[in-house]
């Protein structure tokens, strides 16, 4: 079985393409069964963020699994392969298993060594397993990603004081607008991404802050964590009152089309400069609203800029943290290997088994009724016992030992001493 990944992200997709190829968290069961019917997949896990679609998968052949899997989202973002092609990455074996714990540990991220997309990474792992999409190899890869993740955190620097995609956002507001503390402020939306924005905003000052979002509750929650701000709290519908009398709004929504566009502003925008900052993948502002006068929008592409002064500094960290990853993935690699061992083990157990069963039936024919009722169970566990201690020791070597071609030895050693028939061998 094989390991890949095809996907894109913000290093080889704008995102006019990746907003296409965003899928949303309540569409992510039909995908992962969807992709489960190709003939060629066997797992699959699916990380959908704001930067980036990447399609883990284990596949009995690796060419027809990536045709399988580009084709796929060439279906579901209606983009002909031609354009697509272009865009995405294929990553094999080794290489996509380094780049999922780089992902993890935030190596690979617009904003390097964000602290968020370990969580995405979690989330990706949980709803993988709660949608049957993944097996042993790839839940053993995402809990090794994971675990890589968290190392990377807690022995480099490399999260300290790292920004996010939201502390981005406002930095960005701050070299357009340069003082926050008097902007009346609207943040669309209310849930991590926007939870960050209001951390960051505070501590940049600004104090007139709206919060629209449609569920009054989920907004709720978020002006509890920040009781001493006095955040306003609007529901949806009156978003446009909102807009109209705000300097500057982020958006920052699950809407999988955009809420606002030239039609929806015309006619409702105050009569001072706005500015607009779409953090969200797919956009939420359409981009004929650039068409308005007074009106200056940004989205997750303009970041890059503001991220790029801010991670200059963490380019050492990240080295110290690429070597840490690399003895993960020769960690998991191992772990992956042994698994070639796995039918000669069970095949030895099985003869092994037959055999001691067949002995132990006639030493109790031997023994009499009456003996054997009352001892059976006494004699039972002895035999096992006894093939349990002679397998052992083998079985720790045969997995333990990392040298390919001496565990394949070894394997067809055991097959021709004890005469096995094996199934194919794992690959």
């Amino acid at each position: 079985m094989n390991i890949a990944v095809v996907g894109l992200s913000h290093k080889t997709a704008p995102v006019e393409v990746r907003e296409k190829l965003s899928i949303p968290e309540n569409n992510l069961e039909e995908a992962i069964a969807h992709i489960k019917t190709y003939p060629h997949i066997e797992e699959v896990a699916i990380l959908s963020t704001c930067n980036r679609l990447e399609i883990y998968f284990v596949s009995s052949e690796s060419e027809p699994g990536v045709v399988e899997i580009t084709q796929f989202l060439s279906e579901t973002s209606h983009l002909p392969l031609s354009q697509l092609r272009r865009h995405l990455f294929t990553l094999l074996h080794e290489d996509a298993m380094r780049h999922l714990m780089r992902v993890a540990a935030g190596l690979d991220s617009l904003v390097l060594g964000e602290g968020q997309i370990l969580s995405q990474v979690k989330t990706m792992h949980k709803k993988s397993q709660k949608y049957k999409g993944i097996g042993r190899l790839l839940d053993r890869l995402l809990k090794q990603a994971i675990s890589a993740g968290k190392r990377v955190r807690t022995e480099t620097n490399i999260g300290t004081g790292a920004v996010s995609i939201s502390s981005a956002a406002v930095e960005l507001a701050l070299t357009k607008a340069d003082d926050l503390t008097r902007s009346r402020i609207t943040i669309i939306g209310a849930g991590k991404m926007s939870q960050l924005l209001v951390k960051h905003l505070l501590a940049k000052g600004a104090s007139n802050i709206t919060i629209v979002n449609r569920s009054q509750k989920r907004s709720q929650d978020l002006a509890k964590q920040f009781s001493e701000a006095d955040l306003t709290l609007r529901p949806l519908e009156d978003m446009m009152d909102a807009i109209k009398g705000s300097d500057l709004v982020f958006t920052s929504t699950g809407a999988t089309e955009p809420i606002l566009d030239k039609a929806k502003l015309e006619g409702q925008l105050p009569e001072h400069p706005l500015m607009l900052i779409d953090i969200s993948v797919p956009l939420n502002i359409n981009r004929d609203v650039k068409e308005l006068e007074k009106v200056r929008v940004f989205n997750v592409d303009d970041l890059k800029a503001v991220v790029a002064q801010n991670t200059a500094q963490r380019h050492q960290m990240a080295q110290e943290a690429e070597i840490l990853l690399e003895e993960e993935v020769e960690g998991f690699e191992v772990w992956r290997r042994s698994l070639e061992t796995v039918p000669t083990i069970n095949c030895l157990r099985k003869k092994v088994e037959g055999i001691r069963e067949q002995e132990l039936e006639k030493a109790l024919s031997r023994l009499g009724v009456e003996f054997a009722d009352k001892h059976q169970e006494v004699i039972e566990a002895l035999t096992r016992g006894i093939v349990n201690k002679i397998l052992h020791e083998p079985m720790v070597q045969l997995r333990s030992q990392q040298d390919i071609e001496a565990r394949r030895q070894a394997m067809q050693s055991l097959q021709q001493l004890f005469n096995l028939e094996t199934e194919e061998q794992f690959s």
